[in-house]
């Protein structure tokens, strides 16, 4: 039978140490906690970096640094202690806890809306003949169970804390600060990257559904009433989004003015991020056939949510929630002022009008994407599979490879590589077996351009410059590869562009 693509990418993840279990030397760790490797972390580290580039400085926002722990009294202010809650069920026989939604969802492949009642829930695990997945026992009936991570700070445990189960709301804790501070002027996005924690009942497939995770969080706050006065909408009015619409199966590419005067969705600032945010996924390699927005309806949406598009990627796992974007109105500002008695409206400095600003939020899944971009980068060549990542995300810039291990040939390439790195660039020195081998290991882990120092680079101070993709190969000059290498990292220019494509020798 066919492997699918999660378990090459499982298989791969193990090999090379992408990521695996946390504390798994240990028999009984939980489940949902995940270590990264070096060539799975800088991947990682790289998306975010990315994002940060692409997303939040091309925008223009505010980035901070918000604290993973907060005090009870912040999570009443947002509400998630009475309502971030998930559908749960145990097996009456051995005792195993299942979300219900999730459950149901694997043995239908049926979409199971997140607010659905939990007595409708009873009736699809009764009209499906659903029964535990470990021990094949009866299910009883399904209940809630609060997701928050609990824990306490003080020598005595005075105070009751929680882990964050979202980023966001240190982003809306810090919105009063940033008025005063940054001169802040709206619209303005206000983004952090950082950890989150849901006590996921049962985690599975992988880093997709974790316990501990990481968050790439966007939240522009902007005047509701000035929702159609974006400055930078005319750049993307003609730039089609995809989005899967209410009550339909085909998918459908729509102007981003299309967007808007249909009505579909609420202003042109909704859309503008909508753009950006298709456009920032591409980028990283995911294609746009495999992209989509789905319209969310309001029995499904979180009930402070005028709209939600989800934006999902295709993969062999089905189409994957990489993004929760919401219009979150005025619920999270105005929850916090009267929770906490301060005063979190905005003053407009033109014309002085009182207001409290409504939000749209970006929520991605640094995980999420880190599995997704991973996925549609797997292609196979004649040494097996590969990862075809892009250069800017790519573990390493290029592979340092000596011909042979003698001759003074080791020396300049460890040269070439001090060189490399005192200018900040990721490089791999390998210079163990055969120099075919060596590219078949820089190929599976995605590394873009492999550098070869032979006999002729110690005379002419050339080297060979050898493409993944293309397998295309040229000389050039020791002194022209930092700004080379800076060139083809960006993407502006090919191979071709720095010398004659020439043939390769034997790899062997």
């Amino acid at each position: 039978m066919e492997k699918s693509k999660y378990e090459i990418l499982m298989e791969l993840a193990s090999k090379k140490s992408l990521f695996y279990p946390a504390a798994e030397i240990y028999p009984n760790s939980p489940a949902g906690f995940w270590d990264f490797g070096p060539i799975g972390q800088s991947v990682r580290r790289k998306i975010i970096n990315f994002w940060r580039k692409e997303f939040v400085q091309k925008e223009s926002m505010f980035e901070i640094h918000g604290s993973q722990v907060l005090p009870q009294a912040v999570f009443e202010g947002s509400g998630h202690l009475k309502s971030f809650a998930d559908p749960i069920v145990q097996c009456t026989k051995c005792k195993k806890y299942e979300r219900a939604d999730k459950l149901i969802e694997e043995a239908t492949k049926q979409h199971v809306p997140e607010s659905i009642a939990i007595e409708k829930l009873d009736v699809l695990i009764k009209e499906n003949k659903l029964k535990c997945q470990k021990c094949g026992g009866d299910l009883g009936k399904v209940s809630k169970f609060n997701m928050m991570v609990e824990t306490i700070v003080g020598k005595q445990g005075e105070m009751k804390a929680f882990l964050r189960p979202e980023a966001c709301q240190s982003i809306f804790l810090n919105f009063l600060r940033m008025t005063k501070t940054m001169r802040l002027k709206l619209p303005q996005g206000i983004a952090q990257t950082g950890g989150a924690f849901r006590n996921e009942i049962s985690p599975r497939q992988s880093i997709t559904r974790a316990v501990e995770f990481a968050q790439m969080e966007a939240e522009i706050f902007f005047d509701a009433a000035k929702i159609n006065e974006m400055e930078n909408f005319d750049a993307v009015e003609n730039y089609k989004v995809n989005i899967l619409r209410l009550g339909e199966k085909k998918i459908e590419s729509i102007p981003a003015a299309e967007l808007v005067s249909k009505k579909i969705v609420p202003g042109k600032l909704i859309a503008y991020y909508l753009v950006r945010t298709q456009q920032t996924w591409n980028k990283l390699g995911i294609p746009l056939e495999s992209l989509r927005f789905r319209e969310v309806d309001k029995e499904e949406r979180a009930f402070y949510s005028r709209a939600t598009f989800d934006f999902e990627v295709e993969t062999s796992l089905g189409w994957l929630e990489i993004i929760a974007n919401n219009y979150r109105t005025d619920y999270d500002l105005k929850g916090h002022a009267e929770k906490s008695g301060t005063d979190l409206s905005y003053v407009d400095p033109t014309t002085g009008k009182k207001i409290i600003p409504h939000i749209w939020e970006i929520s991605a899944g640094v995980d999420r994407t880190l599995y997704a971009v991973l996925e549609h980068a797997l292609k196979q060549n004649k040494e097996g599979m590969y990862l075809a990542l892009t250069p800017k995300i790519a573990p390493f810039d290029a592979a340092i490879l000596p011909l042979v291990n003698k001759e003074g040939i080791p020396g300049l390439a460890k040269q070439i590589r001090e060189e490399l790195q005192e200018e900040w660039f990721d490089v791999f020195y390998d210079e163990s077996g055969s120099v075919g081998r060596r590219y078949a290991r820089s190929d599976e882990i995605g590394i873009p351009f492999a550098i070869t120092i032979d006999f002729d680079s110690l005379k002419d101070k050339t080297i060979t410059l050898r493409d993944r993709e293309s397998i295309k190969q040229i000389r050039v000059k020791i002194s022209e590869l930092k700004e080379i290498l800076r060139q083809l990292r960006s993407g502006k220019k090919g191979l071709k562009d720095f010398g004659k494509i020439i043939t390769p020798k034997s790899e062997n």
